[in-house]
């Protein structure tokens, strides 16, 4: 079986043990060997992109241009085939992977655009005969940790920028699917970026992230993960002066309103609840439903929920995958008998499922979950599940429904559906999130602009877009005399 080692100082280097990747479609399918760095291997790869950064620091746009198009272009010239190791690995359905791959070389691109529009001010000072920049300059040595749900795409938008400002990269993948992140990372190498400005370290969260945060040759740390975590290395940044980046948690509302068109609201609320198995930060998993429109809703979305065909993520006609572990699975059957407990009803699905259909192989497969009749203070609609599992709110009017939606500690996404431009417009101005969406599903954002959120969901600069430049440039402010 292939062994897929580390990437440091531009070599492929072997970690101290190694782990399998195997397919949550198919328990007897293993798709690699990945190594298990330790700190030893991080302290490597800080020590070759402190080494690199200043010749890369300040290195020709143009080079920089030509690598990450280069990237982005294998990227997506190789889609079907990086898409089908993405379903593999992770269990989003294939048409769900190619897309994501897609999505994570038009980031390069995008980037690669960036390298040419660096820009700064020119300004008078108020004293006479002193002129003033502002300018923006690369931070150095940044760690990258990220997580399993998008293991292309969310690495993607992490390394383009900080190679593209002119930064040194080490990122640890999640130990769940090291694959995706390999694969990028074996484009980078033979992209013609020097040695050392990117390292791949793969290993535990606890071993290779913990050395990340705390190696004093680390400028900076961008994160996406549980909230836990991500509280833990705000803390450890904060004492060593580190800039940092978090990206963590949702509890995302999906408002539907009276007067929503039934069918829009239903399909919307079916794919930010479901699809790619509810494993989205930005998944709608609390329905706030107005009066008049609940019984209806309620009996057209199970009948959606029908039509649902789980299954391996790689076969044709699959609409949701497996979760991602065995943990998630027991995590999501859980939250399912906590809400049931404190009073919600179950009114569809919520049960593993032994093998998708026709196959025999086992997964870890769960029938989407419907919860109706649920509270707002009921634990199901407090804490982050992070699977196929969504609880139904009944309110009275718009203005509890905002209410609702905004009661929670976290942040990051909040739709409505709604045919009133009143509401429409007012949603968007209070619901307390960093993203919107109004008729459309939670889940869908664009890779040209900025990602992020408030309140316990997120911590720092925006990722994304030209929101990006803020964390991973410093700004620097310069006097000269005439």
């Amino acid at each position: 079986m292939t062994t897929h080692n580390n990437l440091i100082n531009g070599s492929w280097t072997p970690g101290k043990t190694t782990s399998p990747n195997t397919n949550p479609s198919d328990l007897s399918d293993v798709i690699g060997q990945y190594a298990q760095g330790d700190a030893s291997d991080v302290d490597a790869a800080v020590a070759a992109a402190t080494a690199a950064f200043p010749a890369w620091s300040v290195s020709g746009i143009q080079a920089r241009h030509d690598a990450l198009d280069k990237i982005g272009h294998e990227i997506l010239a190789r889609k079907e085939e990086l898409g089908d190791l993405l379903a593999r690995e992770e269990g989003k359905t294939r048409p769900e992977a190619i897309g994501e791959v897609a999505r994570a070389g038009q980031i390069f691109k995008f980037f690669a655009g960036e390298c040419l529009r660096l820009a700064g001010e020119s300004l008078p000072s108020v004293r006479p005969g002193i002129g003033v920049e502002i300018t923006r300059e690369p931070i150095g040595v940044v760690g990258l940790i990220t997580p399993w749900n998008f293991p292309i795409a969310i690495p993607a938008w992490k390394i383009a920028p900080a190679l593209a400002f002119g930064n040194c990269v080490v990122i640890k993948p999640a130990d769940l699917v090291p694959g995706s992140a390999w694969a990028l990372a074996d484009i980078i190498h033979r992209s013609g970026i020097p040695a050392g400005v990117f390292n791949l370290v793969m290993g535990r969260g606890r071993i290779i992230g913990d050395a990340l945060v705390q190696h004093p040759g680390v400028a900076a740390i961008s994160f996406t993960g549980s909230v836990g975590v991500g509280r833990g290395i705000a803390e450890a940044c904060v004492k060593s002066g580190k800039k940092v980046q978090l990206e963590m948690g949702g509890k995302n509302p999906q408002v539907v309103l009276d007067d929503a068109d039934l069918a829009q609201a239903v399909e919307l609320s079916a794919q930010s609840c479901f699809y790619s198995t509810g494993q989205r930060c930005t998944a709608s998993s609390r329905l706030i439903v107005t009066d008049k429109i609940y019984p209806a809703f309620v009996q057209a979305l199970q009948e959606r929920m029908a039509k649902i065909k789980v299954g391996d993520a790689r076969a044709a006609g699959t609409d949701i995958g497996p979760v991602v572990s065995q943990a998630q699975l027991e995590q999501n059957l859980s939250y399912v008998e906590i809400a049931k407990a404190e009073g919600a009803v179950l009114a569809a699905g919520g049960s593993r499922i032994a093998c998708h259909t026709g196959s025999g192989k086992e997964g870890f497969f769960m029938q989407p979950a419907l919860l109706v009749d649920s509270t707002p203070q009921m634990r199901i609609n407090r804490e982050e599940v992070f699977g196929p599992v969504a609880s139904v709110i009944r309110v009275q009017d718009y203005e509890e429904a905002l209410a609702v939606a905004n009661d929670t500690a976290f942040g990051l996404s909040a739709g409505i559906a709604t045919t009133s431009l009143k509401y429409a417009s007012h949603f968007k101005r209070h619901a307390q999130a960093g993203m919107v969406m109004v008729n459309l599903p939670t889940a869908g954002v664009d890779y040209h602009v900025p990602f992020g959120g408030r309140k316990g969901s997120s911590y720092g600069p925006r990722e994304q877009g030209r929101y990006a430049q803020e964390f991973y440039t410093t700004v620097k402010t310069a006097y000269t005399l005439a």
